[in-house]
């Protein structure tokens, strides 16, 4: 083997059996790859396809073709499936991309483009909240088409858990039967939104957070992103691209003071303000902000007991260290514990279809309950 699977940024356990069943050369014809967002997997089913199709094949010109070819997620050595916006006036007998506007589609092999080039990259396309049936049903065409000079086809699906129920569907006929030498992968941060019938015939591989230094690694090298402002974001990562690119992008120490003064107003029972304030960090619908916001959140209330405790651990909110000081001094009896436990639930929660501004009251309310 040629160790493309080096290339997954940590996860020393998914290596390790994906490397057993490379060796043992019985290869399941599906795989789930699950996991929080922003840990890798999409790269490691690329990295995986790769060593696939390196399998008994000692040409080094066409070896070096063929990565280049999965390295762009090229048909048809792989199928990349993703989701899209819904055209105007589309059907189920339309492709994929045929009623998608010209800016729309712009968009679409802009964001692939990226994708191709660095595999941690997420894509993201205003209105893309679902993958598609006729994304699933173009997989029948892929599947006609015969390369015996081709040793595993792949085909990739990102974000599987956006699959709708009619999607989940067309995707199990496949399943149930798996065209000889077609392994497909499925990555998803909520498994629990799949079909037990498609989880049954998928190899579950749980995928564990990115170690900081490779995380540093992967933020300087594929996102060119700073060596000083990858230190700052890796801290509140928990081991997600995603969480970082996302702090980066939102202006880490002003997110931080905005969650401060969420704490501040809730804690002080000041309801609208702290309600405005959740409102400027989140100016529409948006889960992922949403539950990066719970995640400092939590982050403050662990340091605070960190603190408490004196457990000599690293405060992630060390330039904030007044306002736990403050808070211990004032509330020395309050339920911490109880209060991680209601935002964990919460953050958990969003995985679902909630209604934001629903969820934003309750996290205040049970931030105001400490101190009662």
């Amino acid at each position: 083997m040629n160790n493309f699977l080096n290339e997954i940024a940590g996860n020393e356990k998914v290596k390790l059996v994906l490397t057993s069943i490379l060796r043992s050369k019985n290869i399941p014809h599906a795989f789930l790859f699950s996991g929080n967002e922003g840990l890798g997997k999409d790269n490691a089913a690329i990295s995986f396809a790769k060593e696939l199709n390196l399998i008994d094949s000692y040409d080094e010109i066409k070896n070096s073709k063929l990565i280049q070819s999965i390295n762009n997620l090229s048909e048809p050595y792989i199928k990349y499936i993703f989701p899209l916006p819904r055209g105007k006036n589309e059907t189920e007998q339309n492709g994929p991309l045929e009623k998608l506007a010209p800016d729309e589609i712009e968009i679409v092999n802009s964001e692939f483009q990226i994708k191709s080039k660095n595999p941690y990259y997420k894509i993201r396309i205003p209105k893309a909240n679902q993958i598609k049936v006729n994304s699933i049903r173009d997989i029948k065409k892929f599947l006609t088409l015969n390369y015996d000079d081709i040793n595993y086809r792949i085909i990739l699906i990102s974000e599987a858990h956006l699959m709708n129920e009619e999607s989940q569907n067309a995707l199990l006929k496949n399943l149930e039967e798996p065209p000889n030498r077609v392994v497909f992968i499925l990555t998803t941060s909520a498994p629990e939104k799949l079909r037990e019938t498609i989880k049954s015939r998928c190899w579950n591989i749980i995928f564990q957070p990115i170690p900081e230094h490779e995380l540093k690694r992967i933020l300087t090298e594929k996102f060119n992103i700073q060596e000083e402002s990858a230190n700052d974001v890796i801290p509140f990562s928990d081991g997600s691209i995603q969480t970082a690119i996302s702090l980066i992008e939102s202006n880490l120490f002003e997110l931080l003071e905005k969650v401060i003064r969420i704490l501040r107003y809730s804690f002080g029972k000041k309801f609208n303000s702290a309600f405005t304030e959740f409102e400027e960090l989140i100016s529409e619908p948006d889960q992922q902000k949403f539950r990066l916001i719970i995640r400092l959140l939590l982050t403050w209330f662990n340091d605070l007991q960190r603190y408490r405790y004196n457990t000599n651990s690293k405060l992630y909110f060390a330039r904030h260290l007044e306002t736990i000081q403050k808070f211990d001094t004032k509330f020395p009896e309050a339920n911490i514990q109880s209060v991680i436990g209601k935002l964990d639930n919460i953050s958990n929660s969003t995985k679902n279809n909630i209604n934001i501004n629903v969820a934003v009251s309750n996290i205040i309310s049970q931030i105001s309950l400490v101190t009662t």
